[in-house]
């Protein structure tokens, strides 16, 4: 295959999900903006949204990156079937994903609290909205990011081409979904 046929099918491959992933935004973007009201009862809320986000990507982008190396050297099939690779690879992105996610919540805690003139919620309430966050995002982002990379190699895509918009896309609109969750739940809690 030559270079102008390999830039095609890539092309090919990613617009769709491209397409998607920036629906995905604009959805994140809307959902957002009902967490504003809850910024009075939170303060500090705002400030974990982006590394949140952000986290989801750097964590689900590497599980994806070993399934798609996995699926291209034969070493894993693309089944819902025990195996040891994918197991220790989704173990490692559960204790990572949610790990990450309530050293947010602590992290943040303590920056604001040390910063002159900025008002921060309870430490208790911050990990409990990362921790809740974290830990719900981090079932679905496995479990659908599995699917889509394993359906999509089924049927000829390169898994490579879609581990970034989806995780990217799973990532925003889940993780706003959750967060908005967690915010509620921890307000009912709390």
């Amino acid at each position: 295959m030559g270079v102008r046929e390999d830039i095609w099918k890539i092309y090919r491959e990613s617009l769709p999900i491209l397409f998607v992933a920036l629906g995905g935004g604009l959805f994140s973007g809307i959902v957002l903006e009902g967490l504003t009201d809850s910024v009075e009862r939170f303060p500090g809320l705002l400030v974990m949204v982006p590394v949140f986000l952000a986290t989801r990507g750097n964590v689900y982008g590497a599980l994806g990156g070993r399934i798609s190396s996995g699926l291209h050297q034969g070493l894993i099939d693309p089944e819902f079937e025990y195996d040891e690779r994918i197991v220790n690879a989704v173990i490692a992105s559960l204790i990572n994903g949610i790990g990450i996610s309530i050293f947010i919540g602590f992290l943040t805690w303590i920056v604001l609290s040390v910063l002159p003139g900025w008002e921060v919620a309870r430490l208790l309430e911050l990990v409990g909205i990362m921790f809740i966050a974290g830990f719900l995002t981090s079932f679905l982002m496995i479990v659908g990011l599995l699917g889509i990379i394993f359906a999509g190699f089924k049927y000829g895509y390169d898994p490579d081409n879609l581990v970034g918009p989806i995780v990217t896309t799973l990532g925003d609109i889940f993780g706003m979904l959750f967060m908005i969750l967690s915010v509620w739940l921890v307000g009912v809690l709390l």
